[in-house]
């Protein structure tokens, strides 16, 4: 005997997918932005709906999580559901602050320089495979997060360019000055210079020690290819360590200070000789004809494929504070 005499249809349970929690905004374009389409946590959703999240990344390079309202109370819990366990930032180039295990303050530098387009730590031998930023404090005004599709930027520069530093590679020089910049203490984190050179032997790095003073040499390739796309990215650290990169006064001062050959960074190609300025300008334009800058608002989260994109910061006026946290561990010509 039937049990719904009537025939009146049921309602069947149906299976949360990820369209029915977050709502893209329709513009396929880096980055790729979506939004809640009600009460959705981040975090909650990010480990549930991970294959989606690898196809928009691995398409557009990066994601934006806007409307989310994600604090620094949540951003941890956030990242390592968006890229898995927090890095520490080793190698350091740049002053940060850690305010959590993984969790760092972005780039310290004056609000008035701007900071140009790179991949997080590819002047290392291990880099990080994700990055997530997270907008605590929106500065007033600038302050936007520019990124750069480093596949497009790597079909933009001249062919002879791209040919030139993929057989000559690039070299990172580092002289670490007491009175400017990082110590060698903080970028390695010993106080010990045995365990400096240990650790600098592991990682493919030169050491020299000079009255006290460390200087590293390090040789790495121009381009790096995704382990999930396969595709060829331009990826290294030549339009930011390069000394033309530094504004004129500051540029001038160091060299007065140091000389040429003993500035804090430097970057040239991996047998020794000079960057032409040709060079340097065809990866100036390419990546500036690949600029898209992202102005920030408060809560908003980042996803960025470190190997597909390229990311930077405006100058801003204001207070700003912009956190992030990396995750995932990628080689030079694969995992050792």
């Amino acid at each position: 005997m039937s049990t719904n005499p009537l025939g009146i249809a049921r309602r069947q349970p149906v299976a949360t997918s990820a369209a029915d929690q977050v709502v893209p905004t329709g513009t396929h374009r880096l980055p790729y932005e979506v939004h809640p389409s009600a009460g959705v946590d981040l975090a909650e959703w990010a480990r549930g709906n991970s294959s989606t999240v690898d196809n928009w990344l691995h398409r557009y390079g990066a994601v934006l999580f806007r409307g989310f309202d994600v604090g620094l109370d949540r951003f941890a819990a956030t990242a390592a559901a968006l890229a898995g366990p927090p890095l520490p930032y080793r190698e350091r180039s740049t002053p940060r602050t850690e305010l959590a295990e993984g969790v760092y303050t972005s780039t310290e530098y004056p609000a008035d320089q701007p900071i140009a387009l790179h991949n997080e730590n590819a002047y290392q031998r291990s880099f990080p495979a994700r990055l997530v930023f997270g907008c605590v404090t929106p500065s007033a005004s600038g302050g936007a997060t520019p990124l750069a599709d480093c596949r497009k930027v790597l079909g933009r520069i001249d062919r002879a360019v791209v040919d030139t530093f993929q057989r000559r590679q690039v070299r990172y020089t580092r002289h670490f000055h007491e009175s400017v910049g990082l110590s060698w203490r903080e970028v390695f984190g010993e106080s010990d210079p045995g365990r400096v050179d240990e650790y600098c032997a592991a990682q493919d790095i030169a050491t020299d020690w000079r009255d006290g003073q460390l200087s590293t040499v390090q040789v790495r390739p121009a381009t790096a290819r995704h382990p999930a796309t396969g595709e060829l990215t331009w990826f290294n650290h030549v339009n930011l360590f390069h000394p033309s990169a530094l504004a004129e006064p500051v540029r001038e001062a160091l060299v007065a200070q140091y000389g040429q050959d003993r500035l804090p960074l430097d970057v040239c190609y991996g047998d020794g000789s000079a960057i032409e300025n040709d060079a340097l300008a065809s990866i100036r334009a390419a990546y500036a004809a690949e600029t898209v800058a992202v102005p920030w608002r408060e809560g908003d989260v980042l996803l960025v494929d470190n190997v597909l994109v390229a990311h930077g910061r405006e100058p801003y006026q204001g207070p700003r504070r912009i956190v992030v946290s990396m995750g995932g561990t990628l080689w030079h010509g694969g995992a050792p």
